[in-house]
């Protein structure tokens, strides 16, 4: 009975630690997602809104080797990527560990299991693999987001490449002028009230499932995102709802030009009720109805021709 007991437990354990999770459900699932043209793979400079750099993409369309404007000549260009496994000698060592053990217990005549013993040591194994593999990725976050911020020591002016302006936008919409990143296109209240005015529409098109307003609002690439965790929501029975959406506060870290297209990374902290309900019962699965939250996050703008701003790439703020 106890050791039913047991394994039932490891049982549930192991599922929860190795199910997928949607932590936030609001536009953009909580990640990094979208891609800011040759600057993808560059933080963008720290503002007041968002002081530390945003965490990496999640979820890009753009290749890191693509060619980035005033790239040396002959420069060479960054290393392809392996597998997950190559990327990941220590998980690969524990998989293959898992495999000769397996293969141990076969030949000795105990089955494929026989050399990580009963099935609830197994599945106790496959939980500390869990365990020990989100603690690698904690660790390996935490290295990355230190190597992209800046060394100690070194004034916020040298790293931000000695911009001495910074356009900040106000809950509505309007300018003020300070220090900080650079604007190389001169952007104007109409252009921060675009970007106000987009995070609203996004936030209303996603809570209605409007895929055709989205597309309108945001690039292809963003609007497949968008329909990924549609998806995503739907398998779990789920449907998020943000309302009452408004800009607290917001505040430009770059603008820039790569031929027809212009570029706008924006911080931006805001609040609204971000509620996700249980399709079939009503019942709230995640947030409060009643209950305002607050978010920061990096929503990069492209526009091709002068024309109108799309959404490109939402990123979270550290």
């Amino acid at each position: 009975m106890r050791r039913s007991a047991r394994f039932l437990t490891l049982l549930a354990a192991a599922a929860l630690a190795l199910a997928p999770a949607l932590a936030d459900a609001r536009p953009g699932g909580g990640s990094s997602s979208g891609s800011r043209g040759s600057r993808s793979y560059s933080a963008p400079p720290s503002t007041t809104t968002a002081p530390s750099a945003p965490r990496q993409f999640d979820r890009t369309a753009q290749q890191p080797n693509a060619a980035r404007p005033g790239a040396a000549a002959g420069a060479a260009a960054p290393a392809r990527q392996g597998g997950f496994f190559a990327r990941n000698p220590f998980m690969g060592g524990l998989m293959a560990g898992m495999l000769g053990a397996g293969l141990f217990g076969m030949l000795a005549g105990g089955g494929f299991f026989a050399g990580l013993g009963s099935m609830a040591g197994f599945l106790g194994f496959l939980l500390q693999i869990a365990v020990i593999a989100g603690l690698v990725a904690l660790v390996v976050g935490f290295l990355r987001r230190r190597q992209q911020m800046a060394p100690a020591g070194v004034p916020n002016a040298v790293m931000r490449e000695g911009a001495p302006q910074q356009a900040a936008m106000t809950g509505g919409g309007g300018t003020a002028r300070g220090t900080g990143p650079t604007d190389e296109l001169g952007l104007g209240e109409a252009d921060f009230k675009a970007f106000e005015q987009t995070l609203i529409e996004v936030n209303g098109a996603w809570s209605r499932g409007d895929l055709e307003a989205l597309s309108r609002r945001a690039t292809p690439e963003m609007v497949q995102y968008f329909r990924d965790d549609y998806e995503a929501l739907k398998e779990r029975g789920w449907k998020n709802e943000t309302r009452d959406v408004k800009l607290e506060q917001g505040d430009l870290s770059e603008s820039w030009s790569e031929g027809p297209r212009d570029y706008a990374t924006v911080a931006m902290r805001f609040s609204l009720v971000d509620v996700t309900r249980d399709v079939r019962t009503g019942a709230v699965t995640e947030g409060d109805p009643n209950v305002r939250s607050m978010s920061t996050e990096l929503w990069t703008f492209v526009r091709v021709q002068g024309g109108p701003w799309t959404l490109s790439a939402i990123q979270q703020a550290s």
